[in-house]
């Protein structure tokens, strides 16, 4: 394995143990909302928090950007899993 595939192999298990922990910190909640408020399903809800970290990338500077850039790889994947789960259902 090169060094640039070395990175990217870092750079997603980094998202994927983000995944994990925000998982067994708050359960399935981004796939499995609770609908107090809002009555959108999980798919409209992943696809507004992709709004508000793209939102936020868009005018924020510098390194500030991370953790909304990771939380939006977070989202996208989420939101990809939920995919996968309404096709096989």
């Amino acid at each position: 394995m090169n060094d640039f595939q070395k990175k990217i192999e870092r750079v997603c298990d980094e998202i994927k143990e983000l995944l994990i922990k925000k998982n067994q910190a708050y359960g399935n909640s981004a796939l499995q909302p609770l609908r107090i408020f809002s009555q959108a399903d999980a798919g409209e809800q992943i696809k507004v928090r992709i709004d508000d970290k793209i939102s936020r990338i868009k005018n924020q500077t510098g390194k500030d950007d991370e953790d909304a850039i990771l939380d939006l790889i977070g989202y996208l994947i989420l939101y990809k899993v939920l995919k996968e789960d309404n096709e096989n259902v």
